[in-house]
């Protein structure tokens, strides 16, 4: 399951987005726009700086901007930085150890193929398509 923190890091991407600026853009305004508070958007904000997807400035003039352009981060992107590994069964976490039980494992390539088509699918998504469908 996809948490707030990942939806709601998608909303602000999309917001930075729309805004379609080279100003900063407050974080205040980010959060009265999409009804967010703004003390949770701080601790969103703060992840996605430290994996540079947004640069963000204090201070008069102050806020956030995207440093991308918005056809360049993926929805998959922004959900993995938030939520961590979006694995559907432990065993396909990148830093899992080895099942012992793979090689027989009669459900493996079963998860292994709702895997690749969760996967695919984020990643093939596009800031720019989320903007879009209005």
């Amino acid at each position: 399951m996809i948490s707030t923190k990942g939806r709601y890091a998608l909303r602000v991407m999309i917001d930075l987005a729309e805004q379609n600026s080279d100003n900063f853009i407050p974080l205040k305004d980010i959060a009265a726009r999409q009804n967010i508070s703004k003390k949770y958007l701080e601790i969103i904000v703060k992840e996605l700086v430290s994996n540079h997807l947004l640069v963000g400035a204090s201070g008069k003039g102050g806020g956030y901007k995207l440093c991308r352009a918005p056809e360049d981060y993926s929805v998959g992107e922004i959900l993995e930085i938030m939520e961590g590994s979006l694995a559907t069964v432990a065993c396909l976490a990148k830093d899992s150890d080895k099942c012992p039980n793979s090689s027989s494992c009669k459900t493996l390539p079963m998860w292994a193929e709702y895997d690749k088509l969760t996967h695919d699918f984020f990643n093939s998504k596009k800031l720019t398509e989320l903007i879009e469908k209005k």
